[in-house]
């Protein structure tokens, strides 16, 4: 077992005035800087306060931006189109269907499906839409999008629509 003679102020006069600065610094490094664990206090760039977007929001911009590129017939899968249609039958629409985003900090990560209408190039559209929605979230949102994943679930051809209106059922009794 050893026993400690110097108390922490003895070695730090022993140190030399370099260690005793360092010390210093180091106790008011610790005293401004956040606990382990907890998030660092965001402030705007110039000092004045934060300013945070919610996940929906840029998920109705990214929504809005691809409904413009030419080829684009709906956003969603199947079951999301479906209920799309039930809505806009009430009067609403829903601008972020088919559309999920991730947002953090500065970043900004979004994913796509969407229905391509036959006979644009399916490449062509992705990329268009890819494009927009860098483009508008970049600069209306201010943040960086580091991806744009789009999914094409479906070929919408019009020929198909025709048809289901002009399917109407016969009469079974004269």
């Amino acid at each position: 077992m050893t026993t400690q003679t110097h108390t922490p102020s003895d070695v730090q006069g022993q140190a030399g005035p370099a260690s005793a600065a360092k010390a210093t610094a180091l106790k008011a490094t610790a005293a401004t800087a956040p606990m382990p664990g907890t998030p660092a206090p965001a402030s705007g760039v110039d000092g004045r306060g934060a300013t945070s977007v919610a996940d929906g929001v840029v998920a109705k911009i990214a929504g809005i931006a691809i409904q413009e590129i030419e080829g684009v017939h709906a956003l969603g899968g199947g079951a999301a189109r479906a209920l799309g249609t039930l809505r806009e039958k009430v009067g609403q629409k829903d601008l972020t269907q088919g559309v999920s985003v991730e947002v953090g900090q500065t970043q900004v990560a979004v994913d796509i499906t969407l229905v391509v209408e036959y006979p644009h190039p399916l490449q062509q559209v992705a990329d268009n839409a890819r494009d927009a929605v860098y483009t508008t979230i970049e600069d209306l949102v201010g943040m960086e999008v580091t991806e744009v994943n789009i999914t094409i679930t479906d070929i919408h051809v019009p020929s198909d629509d025709e048809e289901a209106d002009d399917a109407r059922p016969e009469p079974r009794v004269a």
